[in-house]
């Protein structure tokens, strides 16, 4: 194992993005009751609505697939750093979604995993 690996290793911790999903106001007709400017806010892997606000369970299933690689720091190429609007799944809706960074939370590797961080994908 490199010393890079093993001193990230030994440190157990790891940031993650913050992320808010809000309906744009770029939006077009919405069909069902979600509104510009709704929102949820993603926060590790905990998910947090305003108290009183709903959001489309369909518009979240598509949503969902993309939060983790929003949360990430990636390549300064990869389109996750620069695309932030996503199209709502039902194409007779025109929701836009607008996903956010908002700051980031810190973890500990133990709090979340119980996998072992030896574990041989780890290894270079």
């Amino acid at each position: 194992m490199n010393e890079e690996v093993s001193q990230s290793l030994a440190n157990d911790s790891f940031e993650l993005f913050n992320l808010r999903v809000e309906i744009s106001k770029e939006s077009g007709r919405i069909i069902g009751k979600h509104r510009i400017g709704d929102y949820f806010d993603v926060i590790g892997e905990d998910i947090f609505l305003p108290a009183g606000q709903g959001f489309s369970l369909y518009a979240l299933a598509s949503l969902i697939p993309l939060l983790p690689a929003a949360q990430r720091q990636n390549h300064p190429c990869d389109f996750f750093e620069t695309d932030h609007l996503v199209a709502d799944p039902d194409v007779n809706c025109k929701a836009i979604y607008y996903i956010r960074r908002t700051g980031k939370t810190r973890f500990s590797h133990t709090d979340v995993s119980a996998n072992p961080l030896s574990h041989p994908h780890l290894l270079p």
